[in-house]
């Protein structure tokens, strides 16, 4: 492993510490391998110039405090790096490792620990895409870095990596995956704001003044009050008319029908039988489009012909990202349309197929298990465990595989998914044991972790006194709670390890390809723009890089992590 990714082992090459000041100057400092100084500081006028010609001559580690504060600036300047080494996103690993979720995770924090001074609190994350870049508000407003502080910091960090198995490959892809996030929302995802438009007239009808429903909404609304005894003149009594995005007032509507209903979620909605049931459940349906996706997030984050996300890396204690803005990772999929490559280019959209039950099989070392998961479909590998059902109406043997998987590694299950598992135990009994394991250490009040550590956060005080003083069954149903999260966590967590060393091999072998861009992730899918006549090379580039985030997590593993790859014009004709 060259660094590129895991970083730990990169012997050798060099690492700059990079202060930034307002203004657009700062302060460069190379280190040596075991993070202490190499020389004095060199004070620069313009440090994207600066850093541009050290990537250029040296290709380092960049040595930093926020990769989401300050290579956005870097971007706008156009200079892009290779590695980093993110300073608060790394400490915030550590200190999950060390059972101390939450903790303020700042330069300024992590030095405090260091010098045995009060810790003060983080600031609130930065937001430095879509809006920053469009009215130049660079975030360089404050005093800057310290870059004393970034030194002794990572001088700390490096020993305390260095002293846990696996770690340096998770803090350098953590790393990595800063800057794909920060890339990807300074490139953005190509969208075309009038598709999106005539998708929004057709199923809401046109745009409405301010403040208004559009057209199909308030249709439903009428409908929907008309159907619990509403009218134009109200209905009898003075009744006022029904709002049906208050679920006070239709929980009162349905309760005045003889219907009580203890929420109006639409699981519950299927079960009423009202004639009023299908029309909320489509407005329901077209509010929450017109609400999250409609014609305000249009102005708000499409700009240029491009939709350009905030995503929030290790957003989740499991490492799954979030976003800050424009809810990237829920694109609904009636909007994929609007998604549509520049002319002469093509969109590449890869998504790994069955990653979570792959990384336990991975994990567990089960040997049959493990040949199961070598086949491209695992649900059908795994079926011949199970016997297929007889008549219409049954569970197929695939089925079956999947529901017992599935339980095993998120807990719980009742009825038939109770006789599949017990089917899934006795085959692979190894597989079932680790994550069995993982949920006992969670009842116990401890932590577990991914493969290269990242830490689930411990139980809440109130948790250990409910568990340990509360009435028996609602003390067993929170250690079974915490069991359930524990027995996923480790698997959850471990593919999120597994997807950022596919980000950043493929963002590696991207740069190598020179015009192709990542312009969208979504826990286990990529989407890369690039010129059509690179398509192909695009393609054995998300291979390849599957391939060696295999290796690089679980060495020489028979389960295999294949990636269902489409080359389209339009994001919606992926699948």
């Amino acid at each position: 492993m060259d660094g590129s990714v895991g970083g730990g082992r990169d012997t050798g090459r060099v690492r700059i510490a990079v202060a930034a000041r307002a203004g657009g100057g700062g302060e460069l400092l190379v280190l040596t391998e075991d993070g202490t100084p190499s020389g004095p500081a060199e004070t620069v006028p313009d440090l994207a110039a600066a850093i541009a010609r050290h990537e250029r001559a040296d290709a380092p580690r960049w040595v930093w405090a926020s990769t989401a504060r300050l290579y956005p600036r870097l971007l706008r300047a156009d200079v892009r790096v290779a590695r980093c080494h993110d300073l608060e996103l790394v400490e915030n690993l550590l200190l999950g490792h060390a059972g101390r979720h939450g903790e303020p995770r700042s330069v300024a924090a992590a030095w405090a620990r260091l010098a045995g001074e009060p810790v003060p609190s983080d600031r609130a994350p930065h937001r430095a895409s879509a809006q920053a870049s469009l009215f130049g508000d660079d975030g360089d407003d404050g005093p800057g870095d310290d870059l004393r502080r970034i030194v002794a910091v990572h001088a700390e960090q490096r020993k305390g990596i260095a002293a846990l198995d696996g770690f340096a490959l998770l803090a350098a892809a953590e790393s990595a995956g800063a800057l794909a996030a920060a890339e990807m929302g300074h490139d953005g995802l190509p969208w075309s704001a009038a598709e999106h438009d005539a998708l929004l007239s057709g199923m809401l009808g046109p745009r409405p003044a301010g403040g208004l429903r559009p057209r199909r909404l308030q249709d439903l609304a009428d409908r929907i009050d008309a159907a619990f005894g509403g009218g134009p003149g109200g209905a009898p009594g003075g009744r006022v008319h029904l709002n049906p995005d208050s679920p006070a007032q239709i929980l009162k509507a349905f309760a005045a029908a003889g219907l009580p209903i203890p929420s109006t979620r639409a699981h519950v909605l299927k079960g009423v039988d009202h004639p009023a049931v299908p029309l909320l459940l489509e407005y329901k349906e077209l509010a929450r489009l017109h609400t999250a996706h409609g014609w305000a997030w249009l102005d708000t984050w499409v700009r240029d012909g491009r939709f350009r996300p905030e995503y929030v890396v290790g957003g989740v204690v499991s490492g799954r990202w979030a976003t800050s803005g424009g809810g990237a990772l829920q694109i609904p999929r009636v909007l994929r349309r609007a998604v549509v490559a520049d002319p002469g280019w093509s969109l590449v959209v890869a998504d790994a197929a069955q990653l979570e039950p792959r990384v336990l099989a991975a994990l567990a070392g089960d040997r049959a298990f493990a040949s199961a998961a070598a086949h491209g479909d695992l649900y059908a590998a795994l079926a011949g465990a199970f016997r297929t059902d007889d008549g219409p109406g049954g569970h197929s043997a695939r089925d079956k595989a999947k529901i017992a998987l599935l339980s095993a590694m998120y807990g719980g299950g009742t009825g038939e998914a109770v006789r599949f598992l017990a089917v899934l135990r006795n085959r692979f009994p190894d597989a079932f044991a680790f994550v069995e394991a993982a949920a006992r250490e969670g009842e116990r009040g401890g932590l577990v972790r991914s493969l290269l550590g990242r830490t689930c956060p411990p139980p809440s005080a109130d948790w250990r006194e409910l568990t340990s003083e509360g009435e028996a069954e609602t003390a067993g149903r929170a250690l079974r709670g915490r069991g359930r999260f524990t027995r996923n966590f480790v698997v959850q967590a471990t593919a999120a390890d597994w997807a950022l060393a596919l980000l950043a091999t493929l963002r590696r072998r991207l740069t190598a390809l020179g015009a192709p861009r990542l312009v969208f992730f979504q826990h286990d899918e990529v989407v890369v723009h690039t010129p059509a006549e690179l398509a192909a090379a695009v393609t054995e580039a998300v291979h390849a890089s599957a391939d060696e985030a295999r290796r690089l997590l679980f060495g020489g593993t028979p389960v295999v992590f294949p990636m269902e790859v489409a080359v389209v014009d339009r994001y919606s004709d992926a699948k």
